[in-house]
């Protein structure tokens, strides 16, 4: 094909897109797959285009074809951004961006999908619980040293390995085992109303870990336990994130608490795993509503802080990083304080930045061990920066073209102007905030 004749043929691809021609979509990807991806003006692909008219079968056409739904143009906007700036919020769905009923994110940021119903109200129907456990469709997770036992697929991604009770019986049946309820799955198109669904636990074991890895001998995979948190759990598929996300977070609170923080004396499981109760029945603990034996979450404010011009953003660095990576500023939220509060507190302390308005955008859980990134945009009323090293090794504003680039370079190595700037990964909720301030202007 000539290079005029190639033109014309992307060109003929993406107006059938924009205009919503399903036919013409497919028929052209089937005489030429590598249409795909092909970017006409502003670098908008064919998925874009059909995002941005709420063409929604065409979407589903171009998924089913194997579209890249992460790819962004020359504005770092996706094709999700692009259908929920339009408001097309059926588009949105099928991006993964909302959930079904259109009110509410589904699963924005990593984490935070939520594959299983929590089915809380079951936590205290022991009858119920002991029964599931031991049915042949249960899933159970096995954990060691607070590490997922993982399989690789062939395209390079990390599942959760995925164990029937018969592989786990001997653990599930010590007195002392941490075990956790984290749900069932929900109800698919495929499944009928009749049918009973799965239900999901994790336990955790101190066995040694070589030893575990032989009771996956049967699922035909080779397994291996995450050897480094912040590297292995963030290669997860999303699904697998928000199942891992609870179950870590829960089991690391056992592990934490084996003993009463009201008189110190042995504490034992309950309520599916999600309570805790001290043995000693004299312990006021036991007595009236207490809080102390229940799961913790650690709020922390994460911020993007805005320059007053609008064009450039604050971020900064600790000595931890790699070298050239900056990320934004995060702080814990203090007891008695507003998210509001403590995001300007945090700023301040860390950046000698004051800032004004406050806006939340989303939130991540970050089973690191037990937190909640709180994800907000701040508008700074001050410029001048003076950074706490006790907290922060550099503080700087960046330009909203570097931050482009650096975003378009897909997050964890300079990008293609090479900019010098590294981000943290898209899994990050920091990640997320700079795609969006970019992808909406941060019109605040």
């Amino acid at each position: 094909m000539s290079g005029t004749g190639e033109e014309e043929v992307v060109e003929k691809f993406l107006d059938a897109a924009s205009h919503g021609d399903e036919g013409q979509v497919t028929s052209l990807l089937s005489a030429v797959p590598s249409l795909l991806e092909r970017t006409g003006p502003r670098g908008w692909t064919a998925l874009m285009l059909a995002a941005r008219n709420g063409h929604q079968n065409v979407v589903q056409t171009l998924l089913q074809h194997g579209c890249d739904r992460s790819l962004v143009n020359t504005v770092g906007q996706s094709a999700s951004d692009v259908a929920k700036f339009w408001g097309h919020e059926h588009v949105a769905i099928l991006l993964g961006d909302l959930d079904e009923e259109g009110d509410g994110v589904g699963c924005e940021n990593y984490f935070g999908c939520e594959p299983l119903d929590r089915l809380s109200a079951k936590r205290t129907d022991s009858v119920w619980l002991e029964d599931r456990k031991e049915h042949p469709s249960s899933v159970f997770l096995l954990f060691s040293n607070l590490s997922p036992m993982l399989y690789q697929n062939q395209e390079g991604v990390q599942h959760l390995c995925r164990m029937g009770y018969e592989a786990v019986q001997d653990l599930v049946e010590k007195p002392d085992a941490a075990l956790v309820f984290l749900g069932v799955e929900r109800r698919s198109r495929t499944r009928s109303a009749s049918e009973e669904l799965p239900a999901w636990f994790a336990i955790s074991s101190d066995e040694d870990g070589a030893a575990l890895l032989g009771r996956c001998l049967h699922t035909k995979r080779k397994c291996s336990f995450a050897s480094s948190a912040h590297r292995d759990l963030l290669n997860l598929s999303d699904e697998d994130a928000g199942i891992l996300a609870p179950a870590r977070a829960l089991l690391a609170w056992h592990r934490r608490y084996a003993f009463c923080s009201t008189c110190g004396s042995a504490t034992v499981s309950g309520e599916g795993g999600h309570k805790r109760s001290c043995r000693n029945q004299q312990c006021p603990s036991n007595k009236g509503v207490h809080n102390t034996c229940y799961p913790r979450t650690d709020p922390v404010v994460i911020m993007l802080v805005v320059h007053p011009d609008g064009n450039q953003c604050l971020l900064g660095r600790k000595s931890v990083f790699p070298a050239r990576m900056f990320s934004c500023l995060a702080g814990f939220v203090e007891p008695g304080e507003t998210l509001e509060a403590a995001a300007r507190r945090e700023v301040c302390e860390e950046s000698g930045v004051r800032v004004g308005a406050v806006r939340y955008v989303s939130c991540q859980p970050w089973p690191m061990p037990s937190q909640l990134m709180i994800g907000c945009l701040c508008v700074a009323v001050t410029t001048d920066i003076s950074v706490d090293r006790n907290e922060i090794e550099e503080a700087r504003w960046f330009p909203r073209q570097q931050v482009m680039e650096a975003l378009l370079g897909g997050g964890s190595r300079p990008g293609p102007a090479h900019s010098g700037l590294i981000i943290p990964p898209k899994q990050t909720i920091a990640h997320q905030l700079l795609r969006h301030w970019i992808s909406t202007g941060a019109n605040l």
